[in-house]
């Protein structure tokens, strides 16, 4: 190749190169100046306890309304009966809406509480469902920082072998190799992308994928795959939890003996007053 050609195309190179840079900048700096101004609006929103709280006092009447406009989007089975969803309240999101989740999110109720497209949620868990298969347990881990999940989080490690942290994550355990307790994963569950950043951070710099429950009000970068859900409440991180459970039993053929109530705690609909 002639000298001056050779020149010209590693020119060519190098702008491309300095061009996708400053893409990469000006995408980074455009989602941390989001991110600064949605703290502010998260300090607004309701707390896990009364997440909690408002996801206990679902009623018998919501959910017959909202199983009945859900069956008008979706055609066929659901991976448990969306009645189901409802009563774990699955579908509840917060009052703020981030930019990464307003597209799942439907309609917003009279207290301002964001509701989750329950198909979205149902179609979200079926591609969670195809990555977390490829995976033997030995692969794979699942953290949990937030209470409401941690004996979901403990049900789902002993049915599925797959390892969990809950309370506390140890950081850098998947990529510092001189730490005791060090170990290697192909695969990473999280429920919180904010709560859990900790082995998010650690699963991005292996580049490895990520499979999180993701509430209205999260980012979700870094994240692989979303599951839009309510990730305050027991009921529906035991939900989704019970889900994932229970299909990757199936797929390694281990036997699976749980109901969705060992994951939830009880599932009695509040009357009507």
């Amino acid at each position: 190749m002639p000298r001056k050609k050779q020149d010209t195309d590693d020119e060519k190179e190098i702008n491309i190169r300095s061009l996708a840079e400053e893409l990469k900048e000006r995408l980074l700096k455009q989602d941390l100046e989001e991110k600064s101004k949605f703290k502010e609006r998260i300090k607004e929103d309701l707390s896990d306890e009364e997440i909690e709280k408002i996801s206990g006092k679902i009623s018998r009447k919501e959910v017959e309304e909202e199983a009945k406009e859900i069956k008008k989007q979706k055609e066929g089975e659901t991976l448990i009966p969306l009645e189901d969803y409802i009563k774990c309240a699955v579908h509840l999101g917060t009052k703020v809406i981030s930019p990464h989740m307003r597209k799942f999110v439907y309609k917003k109720r009279a207290d301002g509480l964001a509701v989750i497209n329950t198909v979205a949620i149902d179609e979200k868990l079926r591609e969670a469902v195809d990555l977390l298969i490829k995976y033997n347990p030995e692969q794979i881990y699942l953290a949990c920082k937030r209470e409401a999940g941690w004996e979901p989080a403990k049900i789902f490690s002993e049915s599925t072998g797959i390892r969990a942290f809950t309370k506390k994550y140890p950081p850098g355990v998947t990529t510092n190799l001189v730490l005791e307790d060090f170990f290697e994963s192909e695969l990473t569950i999280i429920c919180d992308p904010w709560i859990d950043r900790n082995p998010l951070v650690d699963t991005a710099r292996l580049k490895k994928p990520v499979i999180s429950l993701c509430d209205t009000n999260n980012f979700i970068t870094n994240v692989t795959k979303i599951i839009p859900c309510n990730n305050k409440a027991k009921k529906s991180i035991g939900c989704i939890l019970y889900i994932l459970a229970r299909e990757f039993c199936r797929a390694k053929k281990i036997s699976f003996n749980h109901s969705l109530e060992d994951f939830t705690g009880p599932l009695e609909e509040v009357a009507i007053r």
